[in-house]
Parts: structure tokens; C-alpha cells; sequence
């Protein structure tokens, strides 16, 4: 992929799920992109460093028997996500935007309209982010090495590996809800 011409002026970083949950590997499967988390650390850092403001997001799962439950230890942030975010979210759904407190208004009443977007998992709740973002006229950046995902089982019975699904979502989103990134263009 060509490296796009990037002009970052004051943008959130929206650090999506980033939950010790997505460790239990019996529960969720195989995964990709092992660097995740890495990559992660390294765009907090540079967002730190530049005093842009940081959205953690945390899934407050309501099935009981999820690693994300309230009530596990799951539901912890990974220990990657060091410091306090500038807006903590927490939400029941897919959307970074339906969660408490409001993403679009915190955005709009910080005059922010461009998002940078990571975190767990790459075709779910990062990738519905993502498009919501670009729906409501964001300058959406997906940073596709700083997500990952899981097999997936198709509806025929085979498998669908965790690098195919991550390489639909980057496709799904490029030029249409998202510009899509990988870390060393933002670095």
C-alpha cells in the first residue's frame, strides 16, 4: 500500500477495546497481527508526547460468560494503556459513538474533526467506529497494524483466518469511510 499524504492537525486517537479479555484464546480463537499492542503503545506515546487528546474505549459486555464482562478481570484495560485518557467511554455495542459519555459531542464541543482509530477487534468494533466516524464527517484514519481480529467460521463451515478478515475491513474502509494507515506513517 502507497503511504498517503497525512496532515495531522490536533486529532483524537480513539484507542477502541484494548481489554485483557481478548487474552483468553479459548474463548475467542486464533488471532493476527501479534505487533498490535506494540503498535498501539507507540501511537499513545506519540500522542502524549504531542499533547493530542486520547479517547480509551471499554466494552462493558453483557453476557456474563464473556472475558469483557464488568464483573471479570477481563474487562481491565491491557497494560499497554498507561496514564489517564482525556474522555473514558464505555459502551454495550459495536460503536465507540453509542456509549456513555458521547463521542460525536465530545468531539464537536473540543472542535476535533479528525480521529485516528485502533485497537480491538480490526472487523468489529474498531471497523464499525471507523465507518460511523466517516459517516458523520470525520477525517477518519484507521490504523490497520494497530488492530487485530480472529477466525472467524463462515456460514458454510470453513474458516476464515484473522489476516483475511483484517484485509476485507482495510478494503471496506479505504477511500470510502476511512483513509487506512499503518503506524510507521503516522511515526
Amino acid at each position: 500500500m502507497k503511504a498517503p499524504s497525512i496532515s495531522l492537525e490536533r486529532p483524537a486517537l480513539i484507542v477502541v477495546d484494548v481489554q485483557a479479555g481478548f487474552d483468553d484464546s479459548d474463548f475467542w480463537g486464533p488471532r493476527d497481527n501479534p505487533l498490535c499492542e506494540s503498535n498501539i503503545a507507540a501511537l499513545v506515546g506519540l500522542w502524549r508526547s504531542k499533547a493530542w487528546p486520547i479517547v480509551f474505549v471499554r466494552h462493558d459486555s453483557d453476557n456474563a460468560q464473556s472475558p469483557l464482562s464488568p464483573s471479570g478481570a477481563g474487562h481491565a484495560f491491557k497494560d499497554i494503556l498507561e496514564g489517564t485518557p482525556d474522555l473514558l467511554i464505555s459502551k454495550r455495542v459495536n460503536s465507540s459513538f453509542y456509549g456513555t459519555p458521547d463521542l460525536h459531542a465530545w468531539l464537536r464541543n473540543e472542535g476535533i474533526d479528525q480521529v485516528v482509530i485502533c485497537g480491538i477487534t480490526t472487523n468489529h468494533c474498531c471497523e464499525t467506529t471507523a465507518r460511523m466516524a466517516g459517516n458523520l464527517g470525520y477525517d477518519t484514519y484507521f490504523v490497520i497494524d494497530a488492530t487485530h481480529t480472529f477466525d472467524r467460521i463462515a456460514l458454510d463451515g470453513t474458516t476464515v483466518p484473522a489476516a483475511t478478515l483484517s484485509a476485507i475491513t482495510a478494503t471496506n474502509l479505504h477511500g470510502e469511510f476511512a483513509t487506512v494507515v499503518t503506524t510507521a506513517d503516522l511515526l
